[in-house]
């Protein structure tokens, strides 16, 4: 497919991703991504094939998509760049989310082969000269991930408040929770304080 990029100060414009339809026209014709119609990938479920559908999931990666919820706002109405890859539009994010889900470890294992051989070729530690250093900018921010994902551990955002839990006093419900009142007398011989604790339960009838 021959490609024409053009600018416009004016609308209408038919995409707003024109370095992923050229980045995509490069794949097609050096066949980087021809593992994704290989084998299992190539088999056609009702419109797309799943390797066409993985090959969207990567596109919504690289239009800045940080979750699948955020593919139909930025892909949804994108019918240009849609049709660079041979398709009449873009997945909706529910049919690439249920994909995802029900991928097989054999299929996995594919994807997996198919990406490290994606990833060496463009790799620029695999043409870096090492009579230099080689520096390394480590990312530590963290990423929400489902529970079900490999190796995902429970962690902590620093800028995220915590949710109150089931033990928290403001879940209790009202009939069963308990009023106190709290009165803290200084003790003369040390420094601690100790405290009275008057309590009363209102009765349920």
């Amino acid at each position: 497919m021959k490609l024409e990029i053009g600018l416009t100060d004016a609308a209408p414009i038919n995409t707003s991703y024109a370095p992923l339809a050229v980045l995509g026209a490069i794949y097609q014709a050096t066949g980087q991504l021809a593992f994704f119609s290989e084998g299992e990938f190539g088999q056609i479920r009702r419109v797309f094939s799943a390797g066409e559908l993985l090959r969207q999931v990567l596109w919504s990666m690289l239009a800045g998509c940080e979750t699948l919820g955020e593919v139909n706002g930025r892909l949804g109405g994108e019918r240009a760049l849609a049709t660079v890859e041979g398709w009449a539009r873009f997945a909706d994010q529910s049919t690439l989310s249920r994909l995802l889900d029900g991928l097989s470890l054999k299929q996995i294992e594919a994807l997996r082969a198919g990406m490290l051989t994606l990833m060496h070729f463009h790799s620029q530690v695999q043409h870096h000269d090492w009579r230099g250093y080689l520096w390394l900018d480590f990312d530590l921010t963290g990423l929400p991930c489902s529970k079900r994902a490999e190796e995902s551990q429970k962690g902590y955002f620093s800028d995220k408040k915590t949710r109150p839990g089931d033990n928290w006093r403001g879940s209790v419900p009202a009939p069963t929770a308990r009023r106190s009142t709290q009165t803290c007398i200084q003790a003369a011989s040390t420094r601690a304080i100790a405290c009275v604790r008057r309590s009363t339960v209102p009765k349920l009838l």
